[in-house]
This record gives structure tokens, sequence and C-alpha cells, in this order.
């Protein structure tokens, strides 16, 4: 369907469908006509490929992305969508639509149904107020796609792709890293949106690793540490990590020593590397 960044032909439609915006949902549906096939192009919707879109809208990122790739299954979480999607997707055949929460969703079973002989991607507009723990629910599940393509908050974004070891880093900017090499694509400013938000935004693509940058004995130890690390960011790091784990202090500033940095380096002066090998130190205190 044409025309769906057009605020007349969204208006006409949310009142022939009794349509009003969730807050609840963070629901704020583009409008800039250039922001969707933009996404589509960089975000690896073509031939050979299947989509999962997040979140629709009134489809105007799943209209793009069904033009160019083989297949789109999109997880809709609103279900006062579902007949305004019905009439704004009519002529794909492409398209399946999930009436589910994407957090509670198998998405490797849906890629298993869906995408049979096709590369995996995702694509979203992503609401700001749980960005996060989408993003990390997608790589943690480690699922068989390519990249996960995003729109998020402006601030967000930047911390996303920051480099570990940078001011900008934090716990999921650390996660990010260790599963994918992400990428800022472009920024969308708020009056691309409606309702506008108070905030800009930007697309950034998390190009997904075959293996991880660094090798750990115990993954879920590792990001134990990378989270009580982070978890008071204005203390040092054995102070943050000796508090939020209950360990002791002496302990931790030894294995921080032996892992060839000061005990008082701070949490987002840390590479990667050096994450791997404090949680290395410190595994053997448990």
């Amino acid at each position: 369907m044409e025309n769906l960044t057009n605020i007349n032909v969204i208006k006409d439609i949310f009142s022939r469908h009794g349509f009003t915006f969730s807050k609840a949902l963070g629901q704020n549906f583009i409008i800039n006509p250039s922001v969707c096939p933009k996404i589509a192009e960089m975000g690896n919707a073509r031939e050979g490929f299947g989509i999962i879109e997040i979140g629709t809208g009134v489809g105007v990122l799943t209209n793009e992305l069904a033009k160019r790739a083989d297949k789109v299954v999109a997880v809709e979480i609103d279900e006062r969508l579902l007949p305004i999607l019905n009439e704004t997707l009519s002529e794909y055949e492409n398209v399946t639509v999930i009436n589910a929460d994407v957090m509670k969703t198998d998405l490797k079973a849906v890629i298993d149904e869906h995408f049979s002989g096709l590369e995996a991607a995702v694509c979203a507009n992503l609401p700001y107020y749980i960005t996060s723990p989408i993003i990390m629910y997608l790589l943690e599940s480690r699922l068989p796609v390519k990249s996960i393509t995003v729109m998020v908050q402006k601030e967000a974004g930047v911390r996303l792709c920051a480099k570990p070891g940078s001011r900008e880093c934090g716990a999921v900017t650390a996660a990010v890293n260790y599963y994918a090499e992400p990428k800022l694509l472009f920024n969308v400013s708020r009056g691309s949106f409606m309702p506008a938000p108070n905030v800009d935004s930007c697309v950034i693509r998390l190009d997904i690793r075959e293996t991880p940058p660094v090798e750990v004995s115990d993954e879920k130890f590792f990001f134990k540490v990378v989270r009580g690390a982070f978890s008071q960011r204005r203390k040092n790091l054995a102070n943050s990590l000796s508090s939020s784990m209950g360990m002791n202090k002496q302990i931790v500033i030894e294995a921080i020593r032996a892992a060839g940095l000061s005990e008082n380096i701070r949490p987002e002066q840390l590479t990667l590397q050096q994450f791997a090998d404090v949680a290395e130190k410190l595994s053997k205190e448990e």
C-alpha cells in the first residue's frame, strides 16, 4: 500500500479502525518516507533472505521489507493493529504477521518454519523503553541470523556502538561487542515520527559474529562480571565488583592485578579481553 507515511492517509486509517496510540507500548510510527527504504536496503532485505520484523506500526517498514526479501515474518504485540495490517499489507503474499510478544516468542522455531532455504536477518523500529532487553534477547538466543538492524534512541545507539574501553561503554555495549560487530548507519530526526518523541533516533546494524572475539571458560560468569563492573559506574572496578558480587575486596584487587591491570581502573576503560582476563582470575575464587 502506497503513502503509508502520509499523515492524512494514516489518520484516515486510524479513524476507520478506531485506533489510538498506546503510550504503554511506546508507539511512534514512521512518517519520513526516506527512512524505511534505507533500513530495508541496509538490513539485508534482499533476494535469498527471510526477515523477522519486530513491531510493525501501520506496516511502513513491513512494506519495504516485503518488496525486497523473499519472506517477512512480523511479530506485533498490539492486536488492535491486526485489521490495519490486513489492509496495508494486503498486496503481499510473502508476509506473515504473528500477534505475540517477541520476548516470549521462540524465534528459532519461527525461522525454521518460515525461512527454509533462506538466510535470515532481523529489522525493527524498537520502542525506546525496551530496546536493550530486546536486543539482548535476540543476541543471547543465538539466532541463526546474519544481522540485526534496529532503530533506537540516538543516545542508546551511540552507547551500543561504542568500543569497549571507551567512555561511552556500558555492560550492554560489552555484551553487544561480544556477540556482534555494531555499526551506526544513520541518524533519524524526531520529526520523522508520529507522534514525535522528545529525542532523536538512529539506525544501527549488528553483524553477528561467527565466534566471539575473546575466549572465556564460563560465559555466564563472564557476563556476571561485566554486569557487576558497571553496576556502580562512579566506582572503580575493584569497588564495583567486590560490592556487586559479594567478594572480598582484596581478592578482587589481586585478581585485577593478576590480569595486569591497576586496581584503580574504571570499568569503562577495560577492553573485552581485559574483562575476560579478570573474569578468568575471579572464577578461580568462586
